[in-house]
């Protein structure tokens, strides 16, 4: 008999869990055509056996007993796509991440509930962290929009397409002329061709580096990839490995807003957001999206 077709199905959650706080971490800005939020649904473009596939996420019941209802178009029948969607989501949206330690140590009243994301894969976080160096936020996510429509995955819904974020296959396949047309440097070019054709060729496997437990070599390794420094490790640390223990300390737009939540007149330099950040060991991350959703607050877009 063959397997029913599932449109939808149930995720819960680890308790306390906002899907509009967490959706809005995860998409940072509101011209993100990859990660989709209207208010109530959290909607993005996931690659299921090479083939598209839409996600759409909203919560049903509370923040302290959250429940959410997962619809895919198309419908799945697989049970191994189903795991895939729902491990993509617990990077995305941090389901599984118990905060409690967090709740102990800071007592956060704003913006409990929030969740640190991820990016599903540790190639979306680089080509993320490689968009955005040395750029404003806006800047990087504009170039990410551009690569996402032109070598993403699409979906076509009523007169509006979708784009998934590129794979390393996709990319790989990109002339350097290409990807310049799209605004990306040079150098930031050869960092996205040289990881996308490593990791096609099967020269990298790049996701084996999760199960990297020494944190010297870890970083190491990370070091040893084109385009990869300081602001781009850290970064890739917290956004791609869920490492809360990390805050990004060369990033500029972190170093303002912690100054001025702390009520500091000088302009803070990395070794200064590390000092601060100490006091909230193993959470510093936390800090960190604490910061991008007050920022996100005074915008008015929360």
């Amino acid at each position: 008999m063959p397997a029913k077709a599932l449109r939808s199905f149930i995720v819960r959650p680890v308790p306390p869990f906002r899907l509009d706080l967490t959706a809005w971490a995860l998409r940072r800005r509101p011209r993100n055509v990859i990660d989709r939020w209207d208010g109530l649904t959290y909607r993005r473009v996931i690659s299921i056996g090479g083939e598209p596939v839409e996600v759409a996420v909203r919560q049903s019941g509370s923040s302290a007993e959250p429940r959410l209802i997962v619809n895919t178009t198309p419908s799945l029948t697989r049970a191994a796509d189903r795991r895939q969607i729902r491990s993509s989501l617990d990077r995305l949206l941090g389901l599984r991440v118990d905060l409690a330690g967090w709740y102990r140590l800071a007592a956060p009243e704003r913006f409990r509930g929030v969740k640190p994301p991820r990016f599903p894969t540790l190639f979306e976080a680089l080509i993320n962290a490689f968009a955005c160096q040395q750029l404003s936020l806006e800047v990087g996510l504009e170039l990410l929009n551009r690569l996402a429509a032109r070598r993403g995955a699409r979906i076509h819904a009523g007169d509006v397409d979708h784009y998934g974020f590129p794979t390393p296959a996709s990319l790989a396949a990109a002339r350097p002329a290409q990807l310049r047309v799209l605004g990306f440097s040079g150098q930031k070019v050869r960092a996205i061709n040289d990881l996308s054709r490593a990791i096609a060729r099967g020269q990298l496997d790049i996701e084996e580096l999760r199960g990297e437990a020494d944190e010297v070599q870890l970083r190491a390794r990370l070091l040893e990839l084109r385009g990869v420094g300081r602001w781009t490790l850290e970064y890739v640390l917290l956004r791609g490995l869920g490492r809360l223990d990390v805050i990004p300390g060369d990033d500029v737009g972190a170093q303002n807003k912690l100054a001025a939540w702390l009520g500091r007149r000088r302009p803070l330099d990395y070794d200064d957001v590390h000092q601060l950040a100490e006091r909230y060991y193993p959470y510093a991350g936390l800090v960190y999206f604490h910061l991008l959703l007050d920022g996100l607050e005074q915008r008015g877009v929360l």
